[in-house]
């Protein structure tokens, strides 16, 4: 039970990939942080990177009301910008600490969420244990928000709901549209997922009375195998004439090489060494093409699995919303070095309850897709999983429609 009260200011930051849910996040943290008693609750204008250069701004200047307040919970991407800005081992380097430190108690800060991925937690670890070593008083609290649902402990992350709920209505939608020509045709979807593949497994959730789903779903839990994809692929038009599969950006051969590195582009690496994975689907479209002599298309999701929030799902923004409302409540209550968590209680009726947990057994960790829940074959997913993602894509939530369009609440990222 929370009993404690916030003293002075907080300061909330996002970072990392957005998400059509990381503004809700945001949205609980400023709302249970003015309830909870904080006088101001700064925002870090593109992260840790922006609090190190004094980018701050008071929320309450630009969250004046409660419309304002439903608005920032149904804007996709991050409302205060964000960053990919890799901290360095404070044991080694700890100018960006001194200077951080610096600033918060300038600030009067009492408390510190972080909104974010593995890269995020692994940040809100290296500060509380920073903050220990020099007797800080400060919190420190991540908000767990990815697509890539890959975070340790949590049941799923915030994001990853809304993610697949496009997923598997473009999925849907994609099949359809395969079906107009009467010709033998492969279009292949690529899905992000570096080196998990819950995004890609979303495909699955296409499947029902009034359509078929993918006919073949690649993971990067699994080696991927060329000659045997095309012996697949093959097979599979003798049977239908129209084929749809869904592949993760991340696939890999035996050796350990990303499908899409076998062409000849160039890629870019960012801050944390990962290099930004496109073109496995056009590569795989192009070897079809050339050895089977079909009809293909690839198609890339890319940036619109995780920004489209006009259909974002109710389930995931609720969640969002809370597991930045716990983390506050977790922080007035003298909790730091913690990620809040959702656990779940039952699939049906769908019911999750929240806590948070020690961010060292969650920062520098990935979760896989079970392997026991992908189809021998590849050729969709287990019972289990449908059971386990269902429930996340659920409810709807309907935007604020002005002149035809959504209405999101002002970007102030980088102002």
């Amino acid at each position: 039970m929370y009993l404690g009260k916030i003293t002075g200011n907080i300061i909330v930051g996002q970072s990392g990939g957005p998400t059509a849910a990381i503004n809700s996040s945001l949205a609980g943290v400023y709302k249970a942080g003015k309830e909870l008693g904080a006088e101001k609750v700064f925002g870090m204008l593109h992260g840790i990177q922006g609090l190190l250069a004094g980018k701050l701004i008071d929320l309450s200047e630009k969250i004046t009301c409660d419309l304002e307040l439903e608005l920032l919970k149904r804007t996709p991407a991050a409302y205060l910008g964000s960053c990919r800005y890799k901290l360095p081992d404070y044991n080694k380097d700890a100018k960006d600490y001194e200077k951080l430190f610096r600033i918060l108690k300038e600030q009067d800060i009492s408390a510190f969420f972080y909104i974010g991925g593995n890269d995020s937690m692994d940040s809100i670890r290296k500060l509380s244990e920073y903050g220990e070593l020099i007797s800080s008083p400060i919190r420190f609290i991540g908000i767990p928000k990815t697509i890539d649902n890959d975070l340790e402990i949590t049941d799923h992350t915030p994001g990853y709901g809304s993610a697949a709920k496009f997923i598997a209505a473009a999925t849907k939608e994609i099949i359809r549209d395969s079906l107009v020509y009467n010709q033998k045709n492969l279009t292949i979807i690529e899905i992000m997922g570096r080196h998990a593949g819950w995004l890609t497994a979303a495909a699955a959730l296409s499947k029902g009375q009034d359509c078929e789903g993918a006919d073949r779903i690649y993971l990067p839990e699994k080696d991927f195998d060329k000659e045997t994809f095309l012996k697949d692929i093959n097979s599979l038009q003798k049977e239908k004439q129209s084929l749809v599969i869904a592949v993760s950006e991340g696939i890999h051969l035996a050796d350990g090489r990303f499908v899409c590195e076998l062409s000849d582009k160039e890629f870019y690496v960012d801050e944390f060494g990962h290099t930004m994975l496109t073109g496995a689907g056009a590569y795989l479209s192009a070897l079809v093409k050339k050895e089977l002599g079909c009809k293909t298309r690839a198609i890339e999701l890319n940036t619109l699995q995780r920004c489209a929030s006009h259909i974002a799902s109710l389930s995931d923004i609720e969640e969002a919303f809370e597991v930045g409302r716990r983390g506050v409540m977790a922080a007035a209550d003298g909790v730091t070095g913690e990620m809040a968590v959702i656990k779940r209680v039952s699939d049906s009726p769908y019911h999750c309850t929240y806590e948070t947990h020690n961010i060292k057994q969650i920062a520098n960790m990935e979760k896989n897709v079970p392997l026991s829940w992908i189809n021998q074959g590849d050729d969709g997913m287990s019972e289990e999983f449908i059971r386990y993602a269902k429930p996340l894509i659920m409810g709807e939530v309907m935007p604020i429609m002005v002149n035809g369009l959504p209405m999101h609440l002002e970007y102030v990222g980088g102002r």
